[in-house]
């Protein structure tokens, strides 16, 4: 349910940007397509994590193999769904407007889509991690409370830098539900990138969080 609220939410921003003459003045931009998924993040980030951080979670031996299985799966369906309803709202315009999928954008190629995707994902898979650490809440009785926030904002920020490249994915739920719903070859094209790119992103945040960062000595207050 909470990828299904996620794509739908998101992918109606994405539209209504894309359908407005004048981007910076007739819509809420980019900031505004940053804002809509970090906000959703924050809002939703109680209820289920993306396919990246469930992948983050299950190397790091937080989840178990057929719990981060079943949890990728009803991601995938939920995504699908959030997609599909878009586009039952508004199926012209869904087709014409890109149906929010994503692809590698025209000037960048797929090497540099291919970096973003696994550098926005560590950001955060890492940021997740981060912020829901037991040796922090340990020491700072906040985190737990906070966590949403950070998450939501390092969703913003990665949004914010990579929106020109891919579009942003960091999630493959994500591209997966919008790419089966509006189904054109060029999306197709570049979808492996947006497996791979979290993947390997997430694969990069869960090794250097617990191999490097939870091997440093926890020190508690006097």
């Amino acid at each position: 349910m909470a990828t299904f609220l996620f794509l739908y939410i998101t992918i109606l921003t994405v539209m209504g940007v894309k359908r407005a003459d004048n981007v910076c003045t007739d819509s809420v931009g980019i900031q505004g397509i940053a804002w809509a998924f970090g906000g959703m993040i924050f809002c939703l980030v109680y209820c289920t994590a993306g396919i990246s951080v469930t992948f983050g979670l299950f190397l790091a031996r937080k989840l178990s193999l057929p719990r981060a299985v079943f949890y990728m799966i009803c991601q995938c369906l939920g995504a699908i769904c959030g997609a599909g309803v878009v586009k039952g709202f508004m199926e012209g315009e869904y087709q014409t407007d890109g149906g929010g999928a994503n692809s590698v954008a025209h000037g960048y190629t797929k090497g540099d889509g291919l970096g973003a995707e696994i550098v926005g994902t560590f950001v955060l898979v890492y940021t997740v991690f981060s912020a829901t650490d037991a040796k922090r809440s340990a020491r700072d009785s906040h985190v737990p409370l906070l966590a949403p926030l950070p998450i939501g904002f390092a969703v913003f920020l990665v949004h914010l830098a990579t929106i020109p490249i891919t579009g942003t994915g960091i999630n493959p739920a994500r591209s997966l539900g919008a790419a089966i719903i509006y189904n054109k070859s060029h999306v197709w094209d570049d979808h492996w990138i947006f497996w791979v790119g979290p993947f390997l992103g997430a694969g990069l945040a869960a090794i250097y969080h617990q191999m490097i960062i939870r091997a440093i000595p926890f020190k508690t207050r006097s």
